[in-house]
């Protein structure tokens, strides 16, 4: 039971870390959700989690308000890409490491990487999604789009060192966790 409490409080908090990209906000988030889950009433772990997800994201969401809007206004701005997406029978390989992923999805603006996250990682409807971002749901898609296509552009072979734009010492601490 504990390994299992240690799991999704570890899941919360890397929900958290790629919508915020913050370490020490996601943190906290993770810590509040967890701590809500545990005064709430055992006779539902499966809906306390689902319910602890939707909180770390509305949390997480809230702290970074004024990047997302920024995010916004360049994603909205930005030209339609013209190279070739990713191929239709894309699927991330199972190869993949957490931090490979984690350096991946890092790499990408905010407001597109939040609406990949939401959109495809969480299984959230892009209306749905629109309002978490306060947005549109053509810029949603937009983004998500932005989000994909920069994704399996971050993950292609040979773009491991530079798909964070992290430092190197950075990026290894980030591998290890």
């Amino acid at each position: 039971m504990i390994k299992d409490e240690e799991k999704n409080a570890a899941d919360l908090h890397w929900l958290a870390f790629l919508l915020t990209g913050q370490r020490d906000i996601s943190i906290q988030i993770a810590v509040d959700a967890v701590a809500s889950e545990d005064d709430a009433l055992p006779a539902f772990p499966a809906w306390l989690h689902a319910w602890s997800r939707r909180i770390v994201v509305a949390q997480a969401l809230a702290a970074v308000r004024a990047e997302l809007a920024e995010s916004a206004a360049r994603t909205e701005s930005a030209k339609p890409d013209r190279t070739a997406a990713a191929p239709r029978d894309w699927s991330l390989s199972p190869d993949t490491s957490k931090s490979r992923l984690e350096q991946a999805l890092l790499g990408i603006d905010i407001f597109p990487r939040a609406a990949l996250i939401l959109s495809i990682f969480e299984g959230v409807r892009i209306a749905d999604a629109a309002i978490l971002l306060d947005a549109g749901s053509a810029l949603v898609r937009k983004a998500q789009s932005i989000g994909l296509r920069e994704l399996v552009r971050n993950l292609a072979p040979g773009n491991e060192t530079s798909a964070s734009g992290y430092p190197p010492d950075l990026r290894l601490a980030l591998a290890a966790l």
